[in-house]
């Protein structure tokens, strides 16, 4: 019960404090300026490319040699007019990589899963800002291209969408 006590008196000690620092905040205007613009600074440095996991997986898998398949791949330059689709073909592809990596036990079969687990968290939580077109080809209307081709279109899509 003590311990109960001390929490509670320590909550509000804390709540005291951080009012009294807030409030002087608001009536100084230089540090409110600052404290704007260093959350906008934070802000911008934290959400700066939420693909940046996948970007860093990416290039840990390019230089595979024990993965050896064709996958569907979405044309670079649709990007702009079909941006949810053409990324959610990238990730379907890569749910069929780690599964021929599952079958050959493939040295870089964590990573391929850290890239379809990350992608398929990221497109589901924040649906992509695109409207879907009619003109946006589905993923298997895409060209079949080698896995090192695949890897380096996903690259560029994903480098222009941290710009």
């Amino acid at each position: 019960q003590k311990t109960h006590l001390k929490r509670i008196c320590l909550q509000h000690q804390l709540h005291l404090l951080v009012n009294s620092h807030f409030f002087y905040i608001l009536k100084n205007e230089m540090a409110l300026i600052i404290f704007f613009l260093c959350a906008y600074i934070l802000k911008t440095a934290a959400g700066h490319c939420k693909w940046a996991e996948v970007l860093k997986d990416l290039e840990q898998i390019r230089t595979s040699k024990d993965i050896d398949v064709n996958l569907y791949t979405a044309n670079t330059d649709e990007v702009v007019k079909c941006q949810q689709p053409v990324m959610r073909c990238f990730f379907l592809e890569t749910k069929v990589i780690l599964q021929e990596c599952l079958i050959k036990n493939c040295s870089k079969t964590q990573d391929i899963w850290n890239i379809w687990k990350n992608g398929e968290a990221s497109l589901k939580n924040n649906k992509l800002n695109s409207t879907i077109s009619s003109k946006c080809k589905e993923c298997e209307e895409y060209e079949e291209k080698s896995f090192t081709e695949f890897i380096q279109s996903f690259v560029k899509v994903i480098q222009k969408e941290c710009k």
